[in-house]
């Protein structure tokens, strides 16, 4: 009998892949492991190949990502793995002016450098005239770094599947339950695990997960070359973090979308230049695509980079850091990070502080910094 549901996958989806009395998981710290007496294969052999932390891990990734999947030592090490295992002709992606996340583009950048890609902005497909065949990706970011503004994930799979190209969703911004993007007819999903799955700021990791079950099993193989497996430690972490996963997601939604909702009523208001967020999208898609509920991720536009710049020191509850998805909330000027995001605006990450506690120190920082402007 399955009784299983999504908070209940998170904390027993490994149970079977260790057979241990202890309750909470060992941390597999060893390199090497001892071959039986009988010289009978053994999962775990060395490191670079396995780690019985690191299946744990991967079983409770596949059921709540409802697919078998492969993690990483961090995000861009699964986005490498993917590009040189789906090897394309020809990638469109985000233009960096609009948003997305800088270090996928240096990433498709040191895949060029080895081989023949052609690299397009994804709004070439909003024309006619593109070139797009089969085996050719489609890589999507939505929500969409820094603003947290979703991408219609199906329109792209529409066009993708009309020449038989590979459809990639970088789905860190929200991940499940907040939206699925193999639903929607993505053919991979890809995070990075650092954000909410890790959820504490103290982890480096990534997953790619498919339903193309020999694919993930090629990435297996490929990642034990690659060397990019996660240790022992950093797993256990990931492991601990994804037992309260649903209760962090959840509540950072919610946080974000009620400071979202007063943030835009201040624009409206005061004339603050603008908030951006997938919470303000009308797009019919929207609902359809994030059932779950919104990226506890979202940009402020300032009227001046002197106020984008001044803004996170007046702040008391956030730490003025790049990243995001940890338990504190997080503020960053964008620009000391990404050279191409506009210099008015600033990224805020919402933690799992009281709503209202947050409010009024954004509150503060932005009537401040406007007023010494």
């Amino acid at each position: 009998m399955d009784l299983s549901s999504f908070s209940t996958d998170l904390l027993h989806a490994d149970d079977n892949v260790e057979d241990l009395c202890d309750v909470s998981p060992a941390i597999h710290l060893s390199t090497t492991y001892e071959y039986t007496k009988d010289n009978k294969p053994r999962d775990a052999v060395y490191s670079r190949e396995s780690v019985p932390t690191v299946q744990r891990c991967e079983a409770v990734l596949a059921k709540i990502l409802g697919a078998p999947c492969v993690t990483y030592s961090s995000g861009l090490s699964a986005a490498y793995a993917l590009l040189v295992h789906l090897c394309p002709r020809r990638l469109y992606l985000e233009r960096a002016e609009k948003g997305g996340y800088h270090g996928s583009l240096g990433v498709a950048d040191i895949f060029k450098r080895h081989s023949h890609i052609e690299i397009h902005t994804l709004d070439k497909l909003d024309g006619n005239d593109f070139v797009l065949e089969k085996g050719d990706i489609v890589w999507l970011e939505t929500p969409l770094n820094p603003t947290g503004e979703a991408t219609d994930i199906a329109r792209y799979a529409k066009i993708a599947a009309q020449k038989d190209a590979v459809v990639i969703v970088d789905a860190t911004f929200a991940p499940p339950p907040l939206q699925d993007p193999l639903q929607m007819g993505a053919h991979w999903v890809l995070h990075s695990a650092t954000k909410y799955f890790g959820g504490h700021s103290d982890l480096l990791a990534g997953v790619v997960a498919s339903n193309d079950s020999s694919a993930i099993a090629q990435l297996l193989h490929d990642r034990t070359y690659l060397g990019t497996i996660p240790s022992g430690h950093t797993a256990w972490l990931l492991l601990r973090s994804l037992r309260t996963f649903e209760l962090r997601i959840t509540r950072q939604a919610a946080t974000a979308a009620e400071l979202v909702k007063r943030l835009h009523e201040l624009v409206l208001k005061s004339g603050l230049q603008a908030v951006k967020h997938s919470s303000l999208q009308h797009e019919s898609y929207i609902a359809k695509q994030m059932p779950g509920g919104h990226s506890p991720t979202f940009a402020i536009y300032f009227d001046t980079e002197g106020q984008a710049a001044a803004f996170p020191r007046e702040l008391k509850l956030f730490h003025h850091a790049t990243s995001l998805g940890g338990v504190e909330s997080l503020v960053e000027w964008r620009a000391l990070s990404d050279s191409h995001c506009d210099r008015r605006l600033v990224r805020v990450s919402v933690g799992l502080e009281n709503v209202d506690d947050l409010w009024l120190d954004l509150l503060h920082g932005i009537e401040t910094v406007r007023k010494d402007t």
